[in-house]
């Protein structure tokens, strides 16, 4: 029996459609990454999973149990941890552990509810009212609110954004033990440095579609090889070498000091160390200035730069 089974699922905004028919199987047991840019669909998609959000066709089944005709087994299969900050301000974390417990007719749950605490270095703030934690900790709650009928199946949407690095240390040191113990996880992130260190598996999304599912090993040997990173003082890249851009500027390295300075920076791929001085030579004869040049081989943020900033046909790069 698979964790999540999600066939051919299709959901429409007005005009915007928002998933165009995705179909993918998620194994018990595995950490499995669900990657896309902003506007991919992998809320919504999650929405629909959680039953926030009814798909106009289709259909998604957490370990067996169809989300819609049995839709109480699956929410008790399912844990899950949005994006937005949402908490009740009258109650305090220990409270508001108890009352998710009671959702799930779990009278006697102080035992794990204090385990969760310990975990994800909640224990001290236990007794505090929810509206006095910074947003850090109100990310903790929810978390936690998410664990506290121990799913079998645990959805992270965007866990970390915005919370510092112990929070990602000690959530993700608690996450990796529960899939150690057999819960499945399916992560949401744009740290996709995480994503590459804790996924097996991963689905990259573009504008409604999946247009990779493979396991993060197999991706990036797929996608192996060189990039050069050229940052111009002066003059812009060669039309000849347009081509090879995988991205362009701080919108590609996260370079402030390329947004503040204003020089183009571009990332190009190469097929081998060969590559590299024609490609100086042609910049030179166009009469730019470099101002650094970097070879760096490929990780998993190459690859999703190349997978969702290009177009694609099944599921392979054009």
């Amino acid at each position: 029996m698979s964790a999540i089974e999600i066939s051919q699922v299709k959901k429409r905004y007005g005009t915007l459609q928002a998933l165009k028919g995705i179909s993918l199987t998620i194994e018990e047991g595995e950490f499995f990454g669900l990657l896309g840019p902003n506007g991919a669909g992998k809320t919504t998609l999650i929405s629909i999973l959680a039953g926030l959000a009814r798909a106009d066709e289709g259909r998604i089944a957490v370990r067996g149990h169809d989300t819609v005709a049995d839709f109480r087994n699956a929410r008790r299969m399912l844990g899950v941890v949005p994006q937005e900050l949402v908490f009740d301000p009258f109650f305090t974390v220990r409270e508001t552990l108890r009352i998710q417990s009671g959702y799930y007719g779990l009278n006697a749950n102080d035992d794990w509810i204090d385990e969760i605490l310990e975990n994800l270095g909640l224990a001290d703030k236990a007794s505090a009212n929810t509206r006095a934690l910074s947003g850090g900790m109100k990310r903790r709650v929810l978390i936690a609110q998410a664990l506290v009928h121990r799913p079998p199946v645990i959805v992270l949407d965007e866990p970390t954004a915005g919370v510092d690095v112990e929070l990602r240390q000690t959530l993700w040191r608690f996450i990796s033990r529960l899939n150690r113990e057999g819960h499945t996880i399916v992560l949401t992130t744009h740290y996709l440095e995480e994503a590459q260190a804790l996924c097996n598996r991963i689905a990259m999304m573009r504008r409604g579609e999946v247009v990779s599912l493979e396991k993060t090993g197999d991706l990036l040997r797929r996608f192996a090889g060189l990039q050069l990173n050229l940052s111009f003082a002066a003059g812009d890249l060669p039309a000849v070498l347009r081509p090879r851009v995988i991205g362009t500027g701080a919108e590609t390295t996260g370079s402030a000091a390329a947004a503040v300075s204003g020089s183009a920076r571009y990332a190009l791929r190469l097929n081998s160390y060969d590559d590299v001085e024609p490609i100086l030579a042609q910049c030179r004869e166009a009469g730019c200035r470099l101002e650094d040049i970097e070879i760096k081989k490929a990780d998993l943020e190459d690859v999703f730069l190349q997978l969702t900033s290009e177009p694609q046909i099944n599921g392979a790069r054009a």
